[in-house]
């Protein structure tokens, strides 16, 4: 009992019933409005065939009375007067009097004038005027008067046939239309219901839950894969927030600690204001390296927020490479590595120059930290830096010939402060390829990993912009 009370309430709020109760009223002011023009129409039609029968009636009488006079025409209305029918008789002299008909009685006045009316009247039989008639009045030459009608009770009987027709087909219509409502509900308020449950296990804290899909392709099942694809999103996110806290409490841990010891060293060693001074500089540096790493952040966070997406404008990514390329050579030179730079002009796409410009840099600037350890053995190759168009996309490679990184650990790299155990020994915080990733997505592009063989292939691919096709 107390199951349905809950559950018939909600049912009634439900989307899906009012809708259907909607459509069940919509459906029934058309049948009404369908059923009322068919009504209308055949009685119509019934009276137009009644009043021609009439006419035709009248004009054949009243020629039998010119012809032969008002014997001929008495004879002729007595012997029709009495055949079975719905027709209606009546001939009458000067003073309304019946000279021969089936019509016994009539409204007051009703002969008085000429011309057709719809009429009570009561038969020869029964005076009682419980009967309907159209009927003509034709005045003949001598004060007589010929009366021509026809009952149309017929004309009662089809509509009491279409007006039960009507109720039967509306009660048919009401409960069908209820059932299938109720049907129709069901079926989505335990979909709903279903979804529901799978949202308050999530909000209780288990993220593996799913919303079922049914398989049918109809809207709720594109609304649950739609949620199911949020939920693997925020599942992504958890996992790279968690992975995030970790790699901050432990890449952070160690220049906040020498931070602190320099402070203190300084509080306890110094004795002269050139190493304190010495002391704060290294202070300052510690600082700086800090807050470079939390703009990085910030910066990445807001390139994933979207909140970077003004401001953009066409601009030439060949200029923007061969410009961070040029920046970059002197510290490559001092590794021993080199640059070797090849950029064809022309290259337009639409975004922002200045991030483009710090996505490159931190590229280069990986490569040469990482190409550099092959050249100290012995093997120094060139960083390779392209900018080149390919198709209908613009494509920024940046290669070197450092160890580069194993293809199972290239998806996790892009994450922030992610980094290899063999790059741990090597200065930087992991997150330069994220900032190159996100500045990629928020231009529409993609950021590729591949095997340089040996080394590392960095390949940054946008859509160029309708102004360079022009």
């Amino acid at each position: 009992m107390t199951l349905q009370g809950s559950y018939l309430p909600k049912l009634f709020r439900a989307t899906a019933f009012k809708l259907s109760f909607y459509y069940l009223v919509t459906f029934a002011i058309f049948a009404f409005l369908a059923l009322g023009y068919v009504a209308w129409n055949a009685t119509k039609v019934l009276n137009d065939q009644i009043v021609d029968t009439i006419e035709a009636e009248i004009a054949g009488l009243a020629d039998q009375y010119r012809t032969a006079g008002i014997r001929r025409l008495v004879a002729i209305v007595d012997r029709r007067a009495r055949q079975p029918g719905a027709s209606l008789y009546l001939v009458t002299n000067f003073a309304g009097e019946r000279i021969a008909g089936n019509v016994g009685s009539l409204p007051p006045g009703t002969l008085n004038e000429a011309g057709q009316r719809e009429v009570d009247y009561g038969r020869a039989e029964d005076e009682a005027r419980d009967h309907r008639a159209i009927v003509r009045v034709f005045l003949l030459p001598g004060g007589f008067r010929l009366l021509v009608g026809r009952d149309v009770e017929e004309r009662a009987r089809i509509r009491e046939i279409i007006g039960r027709a009507f109720g039967v087909s509306l009660l048919l219509v009401g409960v069908l239309g209820c059932l299938g409502a109720w049907f129709v509900t069901k079926r989505v308020l335990k979909r709903v219901d279903d979804m529901t449950g799978t949202t308050e296990r999530i909000m209780a804290g288990d993220l593996s839950g799913r919303v079922q899909i049914a398989g049918t392709g109809d809207e709720l099942d594109r609304l649950a894969q739609n949620l199911n694809a949020m939920l693997d999103r925020i599942g992504e996110l958890m996992v790279g927030l968690t992975e995030v806290s970790n790699n901050i409490a432990h890449d952070l841990k160690t220049p906040l600690t020498r931070l602190r010891n320099r402070a203190d060293e300084a509080l306890r060693v110094a004795s002269s204001p050139d190493q304190l001074r010495t002391a704060l500089e290294g202070v300052i540096e510690e600082s700086d390296g800090l807050i470079r790493i939390f703009n990085a952040l910030l910066m990445i966070a807001r390139l994933e927020a979207g909140h970077q997406n003004t401001g953009m404008a066409d601009f030439d990514v060949s200029e923007v490479a061969r410009g961070i390329a040029e920046l970059y050579e002197p510290l490559a030179e001092e590794a021993g590595i080199g640059l070797d730079v090849a950029v064809e002009p022309g290259l337009i796409i639409t975004g922002s120059r200045e991030l483009m410009g710090q996505a490159v840099a931190n590229l280069i600037d990986n490569a040469i930290k990482y190409g550099s350890k092959a050249a100290s053995s012995g093997d120094a190759q060139p960083v390779l830096v392209r900018a080149l168009r390919e198709g209908d996309a613009v494509t920024v490679t940046v290669a070197d010939r450092g160890p580069g990184i194993p293809a199972e650990d290239r998806d996790r790299v892009l994450g922030r402060f992610v980094r290899l155990e063999a790059a741990r020994s090597r200065p930087g915080f992991g997150l330069g390829l994220s900032l190159a990733a996100a500045v990629s997505r928020i231009h529409g592009g993609t950021l590729t990993l591949s095997d340089n063989g040996p080394g590392l292939r960095v390949t940054l691919s946008f859509p160029a912009s309708a102004a360079a096709a022009a």
